[in-house]
C-alpha cells in the first residue's frame, strides 16, 4: 500500500492535487487564485431549516448562499446547549419576535403618494398673492 500525492501548480491561477493509493485515485481537490475557500473553515451560523430526509441542516453563515451541514459531521458534544447559551438564544429570538410585532412607523406627508412600491413627489400648487 503505497500512497502517493501529486501536486500540479504548473498554472498560476489554479492548483490541483491528487492523492493516490496503490495505483488508484482516493482524492481529488482543485483549488482556484482569487476564490475564496469555503469548505474547512470555521463559521459561526444559524440552522435555517433542518432537511430530515438529506440527513442534513442548511445553515446561514454570512455567505452568498446557505450551508449544507450534513448531520454525520456533527460532533455529538454540539446537540447539549449550555443552559446560558440557551437562555441567551431564548432572550433574542423573543427581542426579535417584539421588534417583528411592533407596527411599522411610515412617515407620511401630503406631498407624497403611494403607488404601488413607488414614491411620486408632487409639488403643492402655488397660492397666488393678490
Amino acid at each position: 500500500m503505497t500512497k502517493l500525492m501529486l501536486i500540479d501548480a504548473s498554472h498560476r491561477e489554479e492548483t490541483r492535487v491528487a492523492v493516490a493509493d496503490d495505483q488508484h485515485l482516493v482524492e481529488f481537490d482543485i483549488e482556484i487564485a482569487g476564490r475564496q475557500q469555503v469548505a474547512g473553515n470555521i463559521y459561526l451560523a444559524k440552522v435555517t431549516r433542518v432537511e430530515p430526509s438529506l440527513q442534513a441542516a442548511f445553515v446561514e453563515y454570512g455567505g452568498q448562499r446557505h450551508g449544507f451541514l450534513a448531520f454525520n459531521e456533527i460532533h455529538p458534544d454540539y446537540y447539549q446547549i449550555p443552559v446560558a447559551d440557551r437562555e441567551a438564544l431564548k432572550a433574542e429570538q423573543a427581542a426579535q419576535a417584539s421588534r417583528e410585532d411592533e407596527p411599522e412607523v411610515k412617515e407620511t406627508s401630503d406631498d407624497v403618494e403611494d403607488l404601488g412600491g413607488e414614491d411620486v413627489v408632487a409639488p403643492r400648487p402655488q397660492q397666488k398673492s393678490r
